[in-house]
């Protein structure tokens, strides 16, 4: 069947088409070439030419080289979902009564992102195409529940849940890329010559991420498994909210530090201010749990801080998602101000400069899982990282594996 005609029938009749796929023996290598690659592809440029309409008056041909390496970037990077997406379909099967089968998976997440890719192609109108675009692509969740039914063999009673594990493991993965891509084609925005790319520790780390992220999907099949004997579905979806949690934070499971344990950072005093109020909460659910305490400082001159202390917890690979293609360096300037981020050691400094008597900014990341973030108005960015540095991070990057779950 050709592409056009595989596009219209997975759209239009899912359910009929779905069995057809089923019966195919296409190759991994046939599905790539003759779909995703050119579906990718066109969204892809779509993208691009959308994009340029608005930002060729601003950036020029910066942007050009910034564009084009860009849309070269998000095909590979779809491709490689497809994989991951696979994979993972194909390891929680049998967690969700269905049956392991990785050329059935291979299928399920190649054909199911057809409602993306399509999305995609409204990118080429400018401003409202990305809407028109997100809501195209919504219809891809029904496509994905359709295919692990009949592909996957997952019963009415389990395929929602296993819909929800996958979806949201997809939404890591899809994250994960969009950060490969702007981290790699940034240096073309820049011109070369004001923004440094990572080191060449990078690939060596994002090799040990993903070996991470693996066992932790691999441990979340094993947990699942158990749950699943049960037949009881809150216990299965309990189950499988805790080990995804796992799964994304590395393959661990990590309780945050409770809130007074995090106030104890914040400060009465802060930069030579004082403390105006402060508040502090944990959320969350299951172990995707946070814990945040904030404080105001300022005076009778106008000068203001606002001070977050994070414990990411589970959440901590939206926290360490920089850390995941090792480290990191960045440097960007222009009239209004100049920005920066850079490998401090084993932390993550991000620096915000106001050129224009604007908030300053100054963040720290310790140990891929706590953030102090600093904003300052009226305050300088020297005074804000001497307020940082006068607060004990070392302490707290010792706390880095309090609450986290031994394998």
């Amino acid at each position: 069947m050709n592409l056009i005609d595989r596009v219209k029938n997975i759209l239009l009749t899912p359910k009929t088409e779905w069995e057809v796929i089923k019966a195919e023996s296409t190759s991994q290598k046939e599905i790539i070439t003759g779909y995703v690659l050119p579906l990718a592809a066109v969204s892809a440029v779509c993208g691009f030419l959308g994009t340029l309409f608005v930002m060729w008056a601003f950036l020029g041909v910066s942007f050009l080289l910034f564009g084009v390496l860009a849309m070269v970037l998000r095909i590979v990077m779809a491709v490689a979902s497809v994989f991951v997406v696979g994979f993972i379909i194909d390891a929680l099967a049998p967690n969700f009564g269905g049956t392991k089968n990785p050329h059935q998976a291979f299928k399920v997440a190649a054909y199911s992102f057809t409602a993306a890719f399509v999305g995609g192609i409204f990118a080429i109108v400018p401003f409202i195409g990305w809407l028109i675009g997100l809501l195209v692509s919504l219809y891809g969740f029904y496509l994905l529940y359709l295919g692990l039914k009949q592909l996957m063999g997952s019963p009415d009673d389990k395929v929602v849940v296993y819909e929800v594990i996958v979806v949201i493991i997809t939404i890591v993965v899809m994250a994960i890329a969009n950060v490969i891509v702007g981290l790699a084609s940034a240096p073309a925005l820049m011109g070369g010559a004001m923004l440094r790319g990572s080191s060449g520790s990078a690939p060596v780390v994002a090799n040990a991420k993903l070996e991470a992220f693996t066992k932790g999907v691999e441990a979340a099949s094993r947990k699942m498994e158990a749950a699943g004997k049960s037949g009881d579905q809150n216990a299965q979806a309990a189950a499988a909210l805790e080990v995804l949690g796992a799964a994304v934070s590395g393959g661990k499971k990590v309780d945050p530090l409770s809130v007074e344990e995090v106030k104890a950072f914040v400060p009465d005093k802060f930069a030579g201010l004082s403390k105006t109020s402060s508040a502090a909460e944990r959320s969350g659910v299951s172990t995707l749990m946070v814990t945040t305490a904030k404080a105001t400082y300022g005076d009778n001159a106008g000068k203001t801080v606002r001070l977050e202390v994070t414990d990411a917890g589970g959440a901590g690979a939206m926290v360490g998602i920089a850390s995941w293609m090792g480290a990191v360096n960045m440097e960007r300037e222009d009239d209004r101000g100049a920005e920066r981020t850079r490998k401090d050691g084993n932390r993550i400094v991000h620096e915000k400069l106001s050129k224009t008597g604007g908030e300053n900014e100054y963040t720290v990341v310790v140990a891929d899982r706590f953030v102090v973030k600093t904003v300052g108005s009226g305050v300088d960015l020297a005074t804000l990282k001497g307020g940082v540095s006068g607060m004990d991070l070392a302490k707290l990057e010792s706390l880095k594996d309090v609450g986290v779950a031994k394998n």
